[in-house]
């Protein structure tokens, strides 16, 4: 998973990022509500851990900021001194997904994120996940379309399922890299599209099958599943 941690305290948000990435999931750090919105604009994100009490904008101007312009937003936890109850409510009803208090324990906000994702994103790594006819075991790296076994590579196949785990949501090509290559990977400008293409091909990811996969100008892509009426237009 693809964190994003926002604090103006170096130290603070050193702690953040180390705990994250100690739980195996990679994490960028924004010390500007301003910065981290600039990479929102060209990133994607599946958590966002933000400070309340910044210098020029406030935590709760990036949620509100994030839930207007951020189609499908990840969820939103709140790491804050602020300790009084309004404040909690205030925080929780300006579009927060959670709320923990500085300073933390790490048990406990290492709990708080596994919530957020099981909520959020309901994954069952070490099962079977079927998504409208296509089944995914990650076990055998398999993939079968309406029954019919489907041979991707490995890369191909952890491409298709982060894009149909992430149905109608448009992820950035440095999320998908990131997620399939590994961070800063040495990699042709080309590689990302060519396994775009192919998976497309091989599952049949096309508007007659009910489904669109599709490029997102200057930021990534996003597997749409089009209802049959959808469908038929495309078609027309």
């Amino acid at each position: 998973m693809r964190v994003a941690a926002l604090d103006d305290d170096e130290a603070q948000l050193e702690a953040v990022s180390q705990l994250v990435l100690a739980t195996g999931h990679s994490c960028l750090p924004f010390q500007s509500g301003k910065a981290l919105i600039a990479a929102l604009r060209r990133e994607s994100f599946d958590l966002l851990i933000l400070d309340w009490n910044l210098p020029e904008m406030s935590g709760l101007e990036v949620i509100g900021w994030v839930r207007q312009h951020v189609s499908d937003p990840p969820p939103i936890l709140l790491l804050t001194s602020r300790t009084d109850e309004a404040d909690v409510v205030e925080g929780l009803n300006a579009g927060a997904d959670d709320y923990v208090v500085k300073p933390f324990q790490p048990s406990i906000l290492r709990a708080r994120i596994a919530a957020l994702f099981r909520r959020a994103y309901n994954r069952a790594p070490d099962k079977v996940e079927d998504f409208d006819g296509y089944s995914f075991d990650s076990a055998a790296e398999a993939v079968s379309m309406r029954g019919d076994l489907v041979t991707l590579t490995a890369k191909e196949f952890g491409l298709a399922l982060l894009l149909f785990r992430n149905l109608h949501r448009a992820l950035s090509r440095a999320h998908i890299l990131e997620a399939i290559w590994g961070r800063n990977p040495d990699l042709p400008t080309r590689t990302l599209d060519m396994h775009i293409s192919r998976i497309r091909s091989k599952l049949n990811l096309r508007p007659d099958n009910g489904f669109r996969l599709v490029p997102v100008y200057s930021y990534g892509y996003r597997l749409e599943r089009l209802d049959a009426g959808r469908s038929a237009e495309a078609d027309a």
